[in-house]
């Protein structure tokens, strides 16, 4: 069994800003230190996977290798129905090496139209992966469907935030407050069940050494 008392710090396998202060809420409730692959100067590993699985796997199977702690990654992306999921997997490699993510929101728009479609329809999938310097890891996914919109609205969140509207929203993730984005979003359902293992692993894992 997983013993999460083990380690004083825990490392989140990445360099996005957003991701990063998103997950570093999220583990607020639990007693380690959290540090970002940014603040261990570490390079990013390439991403050969084909799933967003297997992404979050090799970001955090990487992470753990180079620090000895255990790891947390993300991988996530925006799935268009009607562009046969595109852009998925690639969704931060649409943004182009700087990440200008309204560069890839403009290409979603320009396929959507070039198809002719009036279907919108998309989800935000988040996987996690937890790895242990042990070998065990965990993988977690959530999701969110909704709809696109253009152009994009709001100045809140990151990524294809503004293009996006959650089912039974009519404002964009872009418009939400960036603690309700984060309180229900596709990364917060994700979370939802690593924070149910955590708990679980807290109440049984051997006391902290002294």
């Amino acid at each position: 069994m997983m013993d999460i008392k083990k380690y004083d710090t825990w490392a989140i396998a990445s360099h996005n800003k957003g991701k990063i202060s998103e997950i570093r809420d999220l583990l607020n409730a639990f007693p380690f230190t959290v540090k970002s692959a940014s603040e261990f100067n570490l390079n990013e590993p390439e991403e050969t996977g084909s799933t967003f699985a297997e992404n979050a796997l090799i970001k955090a199977r990487a992470t753990t290798s180079e620090t000895g702690y255990p790891s947390i990654a993300d991988d996530s992306g925006l799935v268009v129905f009607a562009l046969d999921g595109e852009p998925g997997i690639y969704s931060a490699r649409w943004a182009g090496p700087s990440k200008n993510f309204s560069a890839g929101i403009f290409l979603i728009e320009k396929k959507l139209k070039e198809k002719k479609t009036i279907d919108f329809s998309a989800k935000f999938v988040c996987v996690l992966a937890l790895c242990f310097p042990n070998g065990e890891e965990k993988i977690f996914e959530g999701e969110v469907f909704g709809t696109l919109t253009f152009p994009p609205r709001g100045k809140n969140g990151f990524g294809y935030d503004p293009i996006f509207i959650a089912d039974g929203m009519t404002q964009t993730y872009g418009e939400i407050a960036p603690e309700l984005k984060s309180a229900i979003n596709h990364r917060a359902r994700a979370f939802k069940k690593l924070s149910f293992l955590l708990r679980k692993l807290s109440r049984h894992s051997a006391p902290k050494a002294q």
